[in-house]
């Protein structure tokens, strides 16, 4: 797909006229929806991913699903069809204020981080919307900062519900062509060993982005998307202290539970995991990361004894030269 859209009305009724973005799934396009005059934002899902003979069946009834919530921090979905042979696409609520990973980025070409009240209070948001889906059997499995809108108020709306197990069908980590499906950076341990993952998946992303926004990184990065989700699988996190000493003990609590490696050991529910946000004391600073320790001992040393060094070469004088003895007469 191109700009080769602008102009073309879908349905009937949604006029392309601007291209947003591009992502591994889709293309996001603002459209005009001219029976109500009003700006809405058209996801137009790539035709490669559509390979399994039942995608139609699962795109209404995801569809339906997503269009069924109405949470303030959920975008709203208000229609589904398709555009010529095989490319479906959703109709949503347009949000004008950029996303939270653009806000991420702009902030740190400038040598900051977000503010630790925004922090929270955006992953409050998260979280709570998150609660209300995974209660109506919807989890998302891609939560990162692209999927996050900022509204005009500055509060998250959270996008894309379902459009990974839509793409991806029973399993989450792979689609049918072999493309990895969600984020490495964001992946929880279980969807990176290939498994469909849970709400539990959901908060360990959400981890991954409280991280990242009160320390300024990823908590695992890599040159390969291999390389970080192994890291997600084996390393353990890093303490947020490491790259930012001002983070609250409540707060380093909060992501080292919420990034625990077993879903098991994870918050229960993103509505455990809101809860703890809104009783966590932001006053009191986490201890500082303990310096690795020093020896106590010397190394142990191995000694060898050499030879002794060979004596400077002396030579020997040549014997003296007999006087010559006179001839007889």
């Amino acid at each position: 797909m191109s700009d080769t859209l602008i102009g073309v009305v879908l349905g009937g009724k949604y006029r392309i006229t601007e291209r947003l973005g591009r992502g591994g799934m889709a293309e996001v396009y603002l459209a005009n929806q001219e029976n109500l005059d009003r700006n809405v934002a058209i996801k137009l899902m790539h035709a490669f991913l559509v390979t399994e003979q039942d995608f139609l069946q699962r795109f209404k009834r995801e569809a339906r699903a997503m269009a069924a919530m109405n949470h303030p921090n959920i975008v709203s979905v208000y229609d589904f069809d398709v555009y010529g042979e095989n490319t479906y696409y959703l109709v949503m609520e347009y949000i004008s204020g950029g996303t939270l990973k653009d806000r991420l980025a702009s902030l740190a070409a400038a040598g900051e981080r977000l503010p630790l009240p925004e922090a929270v209070r955006l992953t409050l948001q998260v979280a709570e919307a998150l609660d209300y889906a995974h209660g109506r059997s919807m989890v998302h499995r891609d939560v990162k900062p692209a999927n996050i809108m900022l509204n005009e108020r500055g509060n998250a709306i959270l996008t894309d519900f379902g459009i990974v197990k839509l793409v991806g069908g029973q399993s989450m980590a792979y689609t049918a062509t072999g493309a990895l499906i969600g984020t490495p950076a964001y992946m929880s341990p279980e969807q990176a060993m290939g498994a469909p993952g849970d709400a539990r998946s959901d908060i360990y992303s959400l981890g991954v982005l409280l991280y990242q926004m009160v320390t300024g990184h990823l908590p695992f990065d890599a040159d390969t998307p291999l390389a970080i989700v192994l890291k997600h699988v084996n390393d353990p996190v890093p303490p947020p202290v490491r790259y930012n000493p001002d983070v609250p003990a409540a707060i380093q609590h909060i992501l080292l539970k919420a990034l625990a490696k077993s879903p098991d050991d994870r918050y229960e529910t993103a509505g455990e995991l809101a809860l703890a946000l809104r009783q966590a004391d932001l006053s009191q600073k986490a201890p500082a990361e303990p310096a690795a320790p020093v020896p106590t001992t010397a190394p142990a040393v191995h000694t060898e004894v050499l030879p002794p060094p060979p004596r400077p070469f002396t030579p020997t004088p040549a014997p003296p030269t007999p006087a010559p003895v006179p001839a007889e007469t």
